[in-house]
């Protein structure tokens, strides 16, 4: 079984609860895990019957390895209550709880899943996308073990920011920095934002390689489109892996011979780059374990 610090997140689809053919369609799409949206994706009138529809998706088996989360309205909302009573019955792998600012939301909101009698394995996905969440990350990243992933929520965020959307993200780089140390302070994971133009896949992969490369797990979708080139950009390639391999087996080869130094391609190599190179090695064989 994949820990779950390793389990592939690369790409995190929302499909919308109210359209059962989007809930089948994403039986057959490669996304690491989808969000059954019941908050932004359903008008109110339509939010209690789709609330049914996606926790019977959720509870059905039907959608193999991929992990199936729900995002129950906001904690302000009418429907919130009875979101997370039908969720914890549903039993999904998480649920999905939007603009949550403090750790005591956090606490509302596992104390409900287990009065509701949620198993364990039902995890707390947060969504932080406001300026009070960034700015509360620490908090909200150490609130819970049930807390597994914190979301980021870029297009709310950057409403409240005033800020622009615009290539390289510069508006929003204090934010996502900051979320991303709270997570990797608490050994949480942590999903970069969604990216709204897809007419732009050029836009969309640069911005998927901004996210890897400051350190997001994966990043969360808003169409199918999209899951394919994310997989590829958080997935280490052939390049990456055998650089891995090659600088772990000098580190052990220098350590056996009792050398103080240990160098790789003429750089000097410490345990912290051993750490890394493993972890891409462990990421690729679960990743091969979740196609399989």
């Amino acid at each position: 079984m994949v820990n779950d610090s390793l389990r592939p997140r690369r790409s995190v689809l929302y499909m919308p609860g109210a359209n059962e053919r989007a809930l089948d369609k994403a039986k057959t799409i490669p996304a690491d895990a989808l969000i059954l949206d019941l908050e932004d994706a359903v008008a109110p009138d339509a939010k209690v019957e789709a609330r049914a529809r996606v926790c019977a998706a959720a509870a059905s088996g039907e959608y193999g390895n991929r992990e199936i989360t729900i995002r129950a309205n906001g904690l302000d909302t009418e429907w919130h209550a009875d979101d997370l009573r039908a969720i914890a019955e549903a039993g999904p792998a998480a649920v999905v709880i939007p603009k949550i600012n403090s750790a005591a939301e956090v606490a509302a909101v596992e104390r409900a899943l287990e009065a509701a009698g949620a198993p364990s394995h039902t995890r707390i996905w947060a969504m932080l996308e406001t300026p009070v969440a960034m700015l509360h990350a620490e908090e909200i990243a150490t609130s819970s073990e049930r807390l597994s992933v914190l979301v980021m929520g870029t297009n709310d965020l950057a409403k409240e920011l005033y800020a622009e959307h615009v290539p390289g993200r510069q508006p929003l780089l204090f934010g996502l920095s900051q979320c991303l140390l709270a997570a990797r302070m608490a050994g949480k994971v942590v999903l970069d934002g969604v990216y709204n133009d897809i007419k732009n896949p050029d836009g969309f992969l640069a911005e998927c390689v901004q996210g890897a490369q400051m350190g997001f797990d994966g990043k969360t979708l808003i169409h199918p489109t999209q899951v394919e080139p994310c997989n590829d950009v958080f997935a280490p390639d052939v390049a990456e892996l055998d650089r891995a391999k090659g600088l772990i087996l000098a580190f052990e080869e220098a350590e056996g011979q009792g050398k103080g130094v240990a160098t790789f391609e003429g750089r000097m190599i410490e345990n912290m780059h051993v750490e890394n190179a493993r972890r891409a090695l462990a990421m690729a064989e679960a990743i091969a374990e979740f196609q399989s």
